[in-house]
C-alpha cells in the first residue's frame, strides 16, 4: 500500500506544492522564504519519518503568517489524502519531548474531528526567530488539525528561549505523528467503534 499525496494549491497570498510520503526515511527539502520555518519542516520531517518536500512562495513582505498557515493547510490535505481510509492505523499518538530547557508534549487523534488544544503557560514570548513570528507555531498546528481532520494538543511545559520551546514543540508534534499514522498489525479495520474516520 502507497501511503504518498502531491498538492498544489495557489492563493492570493501563496502559491504551495508538496509531496508527502508517510512510510519514507525522513527526507525531502523545504524551501519556504522563511529560513527557521524550513528548519522546522525538517524537523517534522526527520522525527516523523516522513518523506516531505515542500515548495512555498508567499507574501513574505507583510510576514511569514500567510506562508506558514497556508503550508500548514496543505500539508493537513496531504495527510488526509495519504491516509486514506484509515484502515489499520493506531490513530492516536503521543510524545514528550526535553530541548534543553524547555519541554513539550503532543497527543494527537486522527479523530476526523478538528480540534486543537494549545497551552503555551505564557512561556512563549512574542517575537521573531528567523523569519518566523513565534505565535505561528499554533497558527501551524491549528491550520495542519483543521485539514487533516485530526485532534491534536499542544503544550510547552517549560523553557526560557522561543528558539528552543517552538523546536519541542514541533518535535513533540512530529513524534506524536509518527505513532499515529504507523499500521498495528493487530488492527484490522477501521480503529473506532463508528466504523470511519473519515466522515
Amino acid at each position: 500500500m502507497t501511503r504518498t499525496s502531491s498538492i498544489q494549491r495557489s492563493t492570493g497570498e501563496t502559491r504551495i506544492e508538496l509531496e508527502l510520503d508517510l512510510d519514507g526515511t525522513g527526507t525531502g527539502t523545504r524551501v519556504t522564504g522563511v529560513g527557521f520555518f524550513d528548519h522546522l519542516l525538517e524537523l517534522l520531517t526527520r522525527h516523523a519519518g516522513f518523506d516531505l518536500k515542500v515548495g512555498a512562495e508567499g507574501d513574505l513582505q507583510t510576514g511569514s503568517h500567510h506562508t506558514v498557515e497556508d503550508t500548514g493547510l496543505v500539508l493537513g490535505q496531504a495527510l488526509t489524502e495519504a491516509l486514506g481510509d484509515r484502515v489499520g492505523i493506531r490513530r492516536y499518538g503521543s510524545a514528550t519531548i526535553p530541548m534543553d530547557e524547555a519541554r513539550a508534549t503532543c497527543h494527537v487523534d486522527l479523530s476526523g474531528r478538528p480540534f486543537v488544544v494549545f497551552e503555551d503557560h505564557g512561556l512563549l514570548p512574542p517575537g521573531v526567530t528567523g523569519g518566523f513570528e513565534h505565535e505561528l507555531l499554533e497558527e501551524f498546528v491549528r491550520a495542519v488539525a483543521a485539514t487533516s481532520r485530526s485532534t491534536i494538543h499542544l503544550e510547552i511545559a517549560c523553557g526560557r528561549g522561543a528558539h528552543h520551546m517552538i523546536e519541542a514543540g514541533i518535535k513533540a508534534l512530529a513524534r506524536a505523528l509518527r505513532v499515529a499514522v504507523s499500521i498495528d498489525p493487530d488492527e484490522r479495520g477501521v480503529p473506532s467503534t463508528k466504523g470511519t474516520l473519515t466522515a
